[in-house]
């Protein structure tokens, strides 16, 4: 019908339209499901986890294709586990703990959460003394897994940031500003919890 050939065109699928679904690559097959919603022209298209288990190419294929349909209008609930993609697809992001919004808003939103600027992370084998250096300056520390990172409260020359921690050897510094993933371990300490985004 029309609308099934609307639909495989939106996903770009339109000259697979004849081919069994078994034949196709996870990328298309994930493809293909989107294009089996939109055969309605649903105002709401829930994903669930659309990208789990893809490769990277087709991974970007899904967010290409998430784009295009946010700009055709359609509003777009998805979970996701990861924190990039939210970053990148979502104009509002709730997480949830325990079946529980702990925390909702726009990643600026969210951003407040921290009370910084950007976010260092150091390696050194002087950390306690990093550490040290750091309350004295009023800088947050905190640990990400094996990282030790600071809150800066405010954007420093990158010089400026190594004569903080003068007379402590550093091996390695990243700047970050203040990404989901830091806002995430914020709001829970539980990992494993899912988070629920939406356009």
């Amino acid at each position: 019908s029309k609308q099934v050939y609307a639909a495989l065109a939106a996903v770009n699928l339109l000259e697979r339209a004849k081919s069994p679904v078994e034949t196709l690559s996870g990328g298309m097959q994930r493809r293909m499901n989107i294009a089996v919603a939109l055969v309605h022209q649903p105002k709401l298209l829930i994903l669930d986890e659309p990208t789990t288990g893809l490769d990277i190419e087709a991974r970007y294929e899904i967010w290409d294709l998430i784009r295009r349909l946010q700009g055709q209008g359609i509003t777009i609930l998805l979970t996701t586990h990861s924190l990039d993609e939210a970053e990148r697809l979502c104009q509002r992001i709730g997480i949830l703990k325990q079946g529980q919004i702990v925390a909702e808003g726009s990643l600026l939103e969210l951003r407040q959460k921290i009370p910084a600027q950007e976010i260092v992370v150091v390696d050194t084998p002087q950390e306690e003394q990093a550490i040290a250096r750091a309350q004295e300056l009023g800088f947050t520390h905190r640990r990400y897994g094996n990282d030790l990172a600071f809150w800066l409260p405010e954007s420093l020359d990158l010089k400026d940031i190594i004569a903080c921690f003068d007379g402590i050897p550093l091996d390695s510094i990243a700047r970050q500003p203040v990404r989901l993933e830091y806002v995430y371990v914020e709001v829970t300490s539980n990992l494993g919890n899912k988070l629920v985004v939406s356009r």
